[in-house]
């Protein structure tokens, strides 16, 4: 039986993490939980799951609320409370399932621990993937990934073993605008980039699936999680999103992991530490696949987002924080509706030129990385508001 701490139990990985671990009572024992602004759903999970003693809230007020209902729960708050908990429970798992720089702490904070982390916030390896690689070859705790790139691409890897890497080819669905023409780009609504093809994710991340930034950071973990250099690892376009990503391998050969859009799969996969679970979530995979691989090239001209890839991983330091950074007040500028679509590009190109670059950067030099580039990217979005 493990104990299992769920950082971001109100979003869509979260939501999906919950049916997984109820599914494997015998198992998996969830005995923590954070929430940001869903926090509705706590009290039926206290009473679907006994086990639940650890409760972290983004807001006081949820924190000031339920700490008078519920006696026997510790609570907490706020970006501490993020951390206390993880440090009070008793989690073998601490499942990051956070949106933004947020997450990062709390996994430095899971492997400092020797817990095992199962990571579904992207910026921890944006912003510290050096620190947290260092952390893993020091003996500090375990880490699995949840995306389901990267998911596919470990089991591609384990299928392969023993064989030479010629190429990661990590696929992306091209979201809702690879077959818009680019001039039309400068009409784009929030709800035009809210209406995803093929996933059904949070506002955030859906966004970055629009303008390719989500792949672009998904190269980077690429690189972090398999320790290969960014020329070994490329983006396609799979229109369907039925293969989740693919391995190329010197001797010709590639292969190749399909299924549906469900995020379940790749949450088992963490939580089972890579070992195949019985849980069946959807229909058999169908034999017949011919009509669903749509395979297309990455149109860089239409999402220049993604080269950025090659930038961080070539310059390294803090410039993956420095990227996440201005991306993310740029994301939440254009949801809140102070800038236009295409204004993101330029935002962070600007921000990109003029960062303060620290090629050797502690933890607390990508902290003020985070904080300095998010108050000059504020500004510089004041001068494009609506």
């Amino acid at each position: 039986m493990k104990n299992v701490l769920l950082l971001g139990g109100g979003g869509s990985i979260g939501t999906q993490s919950i049916d997984v671990i109820s599914k494997n009572p015998a198992k998996l024992n969830l005995i923590g939980i954070s929430f940001g602004d869903r926090v509705e759903t706590l009290p039926s999970l206290i009473n679907n799951f006994p086990s639940l003693k650890y409760v972290c809230f983004k807001n006081e007020k949820d924190f000031l609320f339920f700490k008078t209902i519920y006696k026997d729960i510790n609570f907490y708050h706020g970006n501490e409370g993020l951390i206390n908990i993880i440090s009070d429970s008793n989690a073998d798992y601490v499942l990051n399932a956070l949106i933004g720089f947020v997450g990062f702490l709390p996994s430095i904070k899971t492997l400092e621990l020797n817990k095992t982390l199962l990571l579904a916030n992207k910026e921890s390896l944006i912003v510290g993937g050096t620190l947290i690689n260092d952390l893993l070859s020091s003996g500090h705790g375990k880490l699995y990934p949840i995306d389901s790139e990267h998911v596919a691409i470990a089991k591609c890897l384990f299928n392969g073993k023993g064989k030479d890497i010629e190429k990661i080819l990590i696929t992306a669905s091209g979201g809702p605008f690879f077959d818009w023409k680019l001039e039309n780009f400068k009409n784009i609504t929030v709800k035009d980039a809210l209406n995803h093809p093929t996933w059904s994710m949070g506002k955030k991340i859906t966004i970055d699936s629009s303008t390719m930034m989500n792949k672009c950071f998904e190269i980077i973990e690429a690189h972090h999680l398999f320790h290969v250099s960014s020329d070994m690892i490329e983006p396609i376009v799979d229109r369907k999103s039925y293969v989740h990503s693919m391995v190329k391998f010197k001797d010709g050969t590639m292969l190749l992991q399909v299924g549906p859009s469900d995020m379940r799969v790749p949450i088992s996969y963490a939580l089972f530490e890579g070992i195949p679970e019985n849980g069946k979530y959807f229909n058999d995979v169908e034999e017949n696949t011919e009509s669903k691989y749509l395979f297309k090239n990455m149109d860089y001209e239409k999402f220049p987002l993604i080269r950025y890839a090659k930038y961080v991983l070539d310059k390294e330091g803090n410039s993956g924080a420095a990227l996440n950074a201005v991306n993310e007040e740029c994301v939440y500028a254009f949801l809140d509706k102070k800038i236009n679509y295409i204004d993101i590009i330029s935002i962070i190109d600007k921000i990109m030129k003029v960062y303060q670059f620290i090629d050797k950067p502690t933890l607390q030099d990508l902290l003020d990385t985070d904080s300095q580039v998010r108050e000059l990217t504020r500004r510089i979005i004041k001068e494009y508001e609506n």
